[in-house]
């Protein structure tokens, strides 16, 4: 293969990240970074960032792509860290999917954050099958929503980075319960990657390793084809069973304070009047 794929898992939020590279020209893009944060100090720190970036230099890469799959509501990304401590030395272009901007308007609205809903500050904003290169090879993007309107996959060399659209096939597949998220659409995302080849893999963004198995974070068309426990049943059988069990979840953990950095590619917030930085959560009063 004429590409290399690493992985970085954080323990956090059982998250992969993936940093893709062309083995000719050293040109690399990085998929789903996190921050860490310890939501009951309120702190945020980039250890995970760092080593990444220590990573990225000791190979000698030039970081020509930060990229997320979609907003995501568990983990706060490093995409805009990353991107100042490479950006001296490596052309870093941050990007996603271009339906970001309903996300934005949605979630600034819901927490009351003055910023424009227009994609910034993400550099670029990808339509379905939008192509771009990374050295030799052209990454593929498949709009995949379904989890959230934002979602897409980036497909290189006969690997698809899938985001939060499958799951490995003991584990089924991703919540659709978020604000523009729709069962309906999941399932039409998942059959559009059922029919890529047999053979091509299929690159995880969650491993939550059910009944303690070792942690695992490929596999391939085939497998999720055969295997996959929510996709043996009809389509309208599957959105029954994706709705009925997404009414029983409980919101991430990390739900507001994910979502307030990621929809800003994980910019800080403006500090306040008193030089102090702050993220809000809406408070729904059952009396």
């Amino acid at each position: 293969m004429s590409i290399s794929v690493e992985s970085f898992f954080h323990q956090q939020s059982a998250t992969f990240t993936y940093l893709v590279y062309c083995l000719t020209t050293k040109t690399a893009m990085l998929i789903d970074a996190p921050a860490d944060f310890d939501a009951a100090n309120g702190t945020l720190s980039f250890e995970t960032a760092d080593d990444i970036i220590t990573h990225i230099n000791r190979k000698q890469l030039t970081l020509e792509w930060i990229l997320e799959t979609h907003a995501h509501a568990d983990h706060i990304t490093a995409a805009s860290y990353i991107k100042q401590h490479l950006g001296a030395y490596n052309p870093c272009k941050l990007a996603t999917g271009k339906n970001i901007v309903q996300v934005q308007a949605h979630f600034s609205r819901l927490y009351n954050i003055d910023m424009p809903c227009d994609g910034v500050p993400f550099n670029l904003l990808f339509s379905d099958n939008d192509c771009f290169t990374l050295g030799e090879h052209t990454v593929q993007v498949l709009a995949t929503p379904g989890h959230t309107p934002d979602s897409v996959s980036f497909f290189i060399a006969g690997n698809l980075f899938v985001g939060d659209t499958f799951f490995m096939p003991d584990s089924g597949t991703a919540r659709c319960d978020f604000p523009g998220g729709s069962a309906e659409q999941l399932y039409q995302s998942l059959q559009r990657i059922l029919a890529l080849p047999n053979e091509t893999i299929l690159w995880m963004c969650h491993d939550y390793q059910p009944n303690g198995r070792a942690l695992a974070n490929k596999t391939s068309v085939k497998e999720q084809r055969i295997s996959n426990i929510h996709l043996q049943t009809t389509e309208q059988d599957y959105i029954a069973t994706r709705n009925n069990r997404d009414a029983t979840l409980s919101a991430p953990k990390l739900l507001h304070p994910a979502i307030q950095m990621n929809i800003r590619a994980g910019q800080l917030p403006q500090p306040q009047q008193n030089r102090q930085r702050y993220l809000t959560i809406p408070l729904t009063v059952l009396l």
